[in-house]
């Protein structure tokens, strides 16, 4: 199943393709597919955090933030075979996290019904 992510919703991303800590607004609507996450968390920010838009600049988010947090599977990862100069292999899965300000409760609420109107939970 696929779940829509819809522009200019006030929703923030941060994935693997980005700088570490940086966010970026979702300018444009994409589609997620379900069925290749293999992990899900929902969390709210508890305590300060600081992040940084796409030209540097430096802003905290605000606490009550609440987080998507989707982890991709192991068909969506990158492989280093050295790490830090030693043999090795590191697998980084792809993951997105969506953020939504307090004053953007609904749409959170929104896409997280949805997504647990897939777990099934006997």
């Amino acid at each position: 199943m696929f779940i829509k992510i819809k522009k200019n919703c006030g929703i923030q991303m941060e994935h693997n393709g980005l700088e570490k800590r940086r966010l970026v607004p979702v300018t444009s609507n994409f589609l997620l597919n379900l069925s290749q996450v293999a992990e899900i968390s929902f969390y709210t920010i508890k305590e300060r955090k600081t992040r940084f838009d796409l030209e540097g600049h430096e802003f905290e988010l605000p606490l009550q933030t609440r987080v998507i947090h989707l982890q991709m599977t192991y068909l969506y990862a990158t492989y280093k075979e050295t790490i830090n100069g030693n043999k090795g292999r590191l697998v980084e899965r792809q993951y997105y996290k969506l953020y939504f300000s307090p004053e953007n409760v609904d749409t959170y609420e929104e896409l997280r019904s949805l997504i647990e109107e897939q777990v099934s939970n006997p």
